[in-house]
């Protein structure tokens, strides 16, 4: 295991911060999840549905493997706790908001007092410097709407959209992880830990940076087109006879324009004078669109597939999520893992975006029950029986 020894309290709740941890976990870090007494509210989020499924695959994917503690920060035996717990840490991570943990002495220069070589990495919504740096932030609010993807994503007049959850954690997640390697990387050379710092809108920021580029050198940027109204009509998506949908990314300075037309089976356009060159292909795209769909949509998908590889072309089908499930080069990719069920057996979920050939972790425990670890956790830190009773007594801690 490639991170084997280290050890991350993962004082965090939600997505970014729970999927920075697994994926350290993952590695072969040790994890030791801290909860407050109500939870994560990733624990809940199925908890309302009117048919309870009896799992919870989207708390299970960001906490997997680790160990669970309950602690009451608010209670000084509970904080005095963490505090200890984060002595023995290599990596204290958290995204609870910087004003609560100064008040609680949880802050970095607190905790790097007892332990200069603690990573402290902090996940925040918007940073923590400016004037919004106190806002609460979400993925849909900072690191969607805020960054501009969500505007740069929508073809210019339709109206915003919301979109599936935990896409701006999980790059946060992936953004953090880095740092803090980075961090530690340079702790062996120096012997001392240091403040790492992501946020959601600076991940947001950065994801859409080969556009942004060319907003701030130039001024402005080009804004995305709905897909019969495109600036290149075969980068497009188009639908097969079977009512299948692909897309298409040219490649190279004339994109495959030849190529591409031949597997659409009309090789005429080639000579239409109206798609002579590209300037003329650009001038006509939208006819050019109409074409080209009219095209695909008699031919099966089979068929397209067929010819578009034998062309050399780059594209793939848009897959719904009961296909990207039973796609095999996804699995072969390492993009699925087992977790323990709990009950002897073993499910799957969505892997780490990482191999590590011969080390490949293929198979993780189950995520941790509220408090599952606490009193054992506490006995590690040394904690007699009586001063665990106390403090479960109190409310302190939980499990």
């Amino acid at each position: 295991m490639l991170l084997q020894g280290l050890r991350v309290v993962d004082f965090t709740a939600y997505i970014a911060g729970p999927g920075t941890a697994a994926i350290l976990g993952d590695w072969g870090a040790e994890v030791i999840k801290v909860e407050r007494p109500e939870g994560d509210n990733m624990r809940h989020v199925f908890a309302d549905l009117k048919n309870d499924i009896g799992a919870n695959p989207t708390f299970d994917v960001d906490n997997r493997g680790k160990r669970g503690v309950v602690l009451d920060i608010t209670k000084p035996a509970g904080r005095d706790a963490l505090a200890k717990l984060a002595e023995t840490a290599d990596v204290f991570l958290t995204n609870t908001r910087p004003a609560s943990l100064k008040k609680y002495g949880l802050d970095e220069a607190t905790l790097r007092k007892a332990n200069p070589r603690l990573v402290y990495a902090v996940i925040t919504g918007y940073g923590l410097e400016g004037p919004d740096a106190h806002l609460p932030g979400f993925d849909v609010t900072a690191f969607w709407a805020r960054s501009g993807i969500a505007y740069m994503t929508a073809p210019k007049g339709t109206e915003p959209f919301m979109r599936t959850s935990g896409m701006g954690d999980h790059s946060t997640s992936l953004a953090t992880v880095a740092a803090i390697l980075a961090a530690l990387y340079e702790r062996e050379k120096t012997g001392q830990g240091r403040l790492v710092q992501t946020s959601l809108l600076a991940t947001g920021v950065y994801l859409w940076s080969s556009d942004l580029a060319v907003q701030l050198k130039l001024g402005r940027v080009a804004s995305v087109r709905s897909r019969d109204n495109p600036m290149n009509a075969i980068a497009n998506h188009f639908r097969s006879s079977d009512g299948h949908w692909f897309v298409h990314n040219p490649r190279g300075a004339s994109g495959g324009w030849d190529k591409f037309v031949r597997a659409a089976g009309r090789e005429d356009l080639i000579t239409d004078p109206r798609f002579a060159g590209g300037k003329e292909r650009r001038a006509n795209a939208k006819a050019l669109a109409e074409e080209l769909d009219a095209a695909f949509g008699q031919l099966p998908m089979a068929e397209i597939a067929r010819r578009l590889d034998e062309a050399d072309l780059v594209w793939a089908p848009l897959q719904t999520p009961a296909q990207v499930a039973e796609d095999p080069q996804i699995a072969a990719a390492g993009g699925f893992i087992q977790i323990e069920d709990g009950q002897g057996g073993t499910y799957r979920s969505v892997a780490a975006p990482a191999r590590f050939p011969g080390a490949d972790v293929t198979a993780r425990p189950r995520s941790p029950k509220l408090g599952e670890h606490t009193r054992d956790v506490l006995k590690e830190l040394g904690y007699a029986e009586a001063d665990i009773e106390a403090m479960y007594a109190e409310g302190a801690a939980a499990g």
